[in-house]
């Protein structure tokens, strides 16, 4: 890995999340009675996939997310993909929130599709409650319905929100705080903890559908009962249900798979109810092995990563239990919060180890000195490794020899200090941070690794006092800044990160007004000042 030294430091950004420089499908849109349905087509495969989402959807703004981009880019690789968005949701006519659309409206809106994509017959792949009208569509329209996939579904709303009273908390989430992210606990636990994401979710709340309606269609979901109409479902299904999922317990699809003759079930891994977050491919393989009958090959990116190791090592002298995993739980919020910061991304967790990428090496020891600060206000101590190698990143994780050698380090590590590898020192050549040289690493069978540790205490600032510093900015600001420096018009950035004109032209726009700058040209003279190595 000698090589290293001399590598310019490669952008960690998955394959989904540029889209290969593919701008999202158009929006076209069928009619259905009086209605206008907004739908899509993804992909040319040799037969027809109809996705019915459930409780809310965006045509527009889920393309924003990486892993909704994913998630349709597998199934449209097999498939040819039609994804609409319901009455009532997203781009779909809206209507009056008080008069809900019944099972068969719903039913005529998915016929109107599939119409108007010129799909005579088709695989639906329902979930949540997009499952049980893929059930009602499969029984009635048995001539137009290829094969079934259910995801995360029920027959009846009965047998979803498994704990007592929680169907309250969700309508009490939606009556008094819709749009700011909170629905998360009950879709996507997994990333509830991501301030990034969080935020994208509460804009996906807000353009999927207004408070109002949205308490309208969670009321609409729970009348949902198509128990009588399992037995006459003759196409072949294909359930699929997390072990965990937080809304609807997996006895749910047991009893759809029991009930639907010559159904197969697939337990998958997780606790998200949203299909697009979690372990996509995991999902995404179940599908297509069920349709293709192939054996899908693992999607996973090799990619350049400086990883940072953290370890709680000492925490508070007597503290519960409880407060303990409080304040554990603090300690992951902040390296959260940090690594964003930084354009780092932090792995799901609550136990005393914290894992994060980044994807420069000054970077993460930027936000290691920062993590250590930070967490030792709190009264816990922190050892951590930064290790440079390339990694296999799946959804919302990552692994690899790297990361292994990365906990080594921080294992090595005293109690409050950072240790990093040679590799990290020689590419942060420049970028204001000072090491002391440590006892190397010996490896079995792998030459000795020299560490050093950093000194904090000489850590040079970045931005000069009075000047604004572009770690203002989000994630997806600090993407679109990047192109905007390398000289790229607002529609070649918006079909570079799949997203469209408008919403580049609202980042240009917010990037503008947090930096205090009059124009792109400084945005783009400031980014290249302050960028680190």
């Amino acid at each position: 890995m000698r090589q290293l030294a001399g590598i310019v430091i490669l952008l960690v950004v998955s394959a989904e999340a540029s889209c290969k420089g593919l701008k999202p499908p158009e929006v076209r849109y069928a009619k259905s009675g009086d209605w206008r349905i907004a739908y899509q087509v993804v992909g040319q495969g040799s037969f027809d996939l109809a996705f019915v989402h459930g409780f809310m959807s965006n045509l527009e703004v889920q393309w924003e997310d990486p892993g909704f981009n994913h998630f349709a880019n597998r199934l449209a690789a097999f498939s040819r993909l039609i994804l609409f968005d319901g009455r009532g949701t997203g781009l779909s006519d809206r209507g009056d929130p008080n008069e809900l659309p019944s099972p068969e409206s719903r039913i005529d809106d998915i016929r109107a599709v599939m119409d108007a994509a010129g799909s005579g017959k088709a695989v639906l792949f329902g979930s949540s409650a997009g499952a049980a009208m893929s059930i009602l569509f499969a029984a009635t329209q048995p001539q137009r319905t290829r094969a079934l996939v259910l995801y995360g579904g029920y027959a009846q709303s009965r047998d979803c929100w498994i704990e007592d009273g929680a169907f309250a908390e969700f309508e009490e989430s939606i009556s008094t705080a819709w749009g700011n992210g909170s629905t998360l606990r009950y879709f996507a636990p997994s990333r509830f903890n991501d301030p990034r994401f969080r935020e994208w979710w509460g804009r996906f709340e807000r353009l999927s559908a207004s408070p109002r309606a949205a308490l309208a269609l969670a009321r609409m979901d729970t009348a949902i009962d198509v128990r009588t109409v399992l037995p006459r479902v003759k196409a072949p299904t294909l359930v699929l249900h997390r072990a965990n999922d937080v809304s609807v317990p997996q006895e749910a699809g047991r009893a759809l798979a029991q009930q639907i003759a010559g159904a197969k079930l697939v337990t998958l891994t997780g606790r998200d109810h949203t299909v697009w977050t979690g372990d996509i491919d995991e999902v995404a393989d179940a599908v297509e092995a069920f349709l293709t009958g192939a054996r899908p090959v693992r999607h996973h990116h090799q990619l350049l990563a400086t990883l940072l190791v953290a370890r709680i090592v000492q925490q508070p002298a007597h503290r519960s239990t409880d407060a303990s995993g409080e304040l554990l739980q603090l300690v992951h919020d902040t390296a959260q919060r940090l690594a964003g910061r930084y354009g780092g991304h932090v792995t799901d967790g609550v136990g005393p180890e914290i894992l994060a990428c980044f994807d420069g090496p000054s970077r993460a020891v930027r936000c290691g000195i920062e993590l250590a600060r930070e967490a030792g206000a709190l009264g816990v101590k922190c050892s951590s490794g930064i290790h440079v190698g390339e990694v296999e990143f799946h959804e919302n994780s990552f692994d690899g020899h790297p990361l292994h050698v990365a906990r080594e380090i921080a294992e090595r590590a005293k109690v409050g200090e950072i240790l990093a590898s040679h590799f990290v020192t020689e590419l942060a050549s420049g970028a204001g941070l000072h090491f002391v040289e440590r006892d190397a690493l010996e490896r079995r069978g792998e030459a000795p690794l020299r560490l050093f540790a950093v000194v904090p205490e000489h850590l040079e600032p970045q931005v000069k006092p009075g000047e604004p510093a572009i770690d203002v900015l989000t994630a997806r600001e600090r993407e679109v800044l990047n192109l905007v420096s390398a000289g790229l018009s607002n529609p070649a950035i918006a079909a570079e990160l799949c997203l469209s004109n408008h919403t580049v032209k609202r980042h240009v726009a917010n990037i503008l007004l947090k930096l205090d700058l009059p124009t792109r040209a400084a945005a783009a003279a400031l980014a290249a000042k302050q960028q680190a190595p």
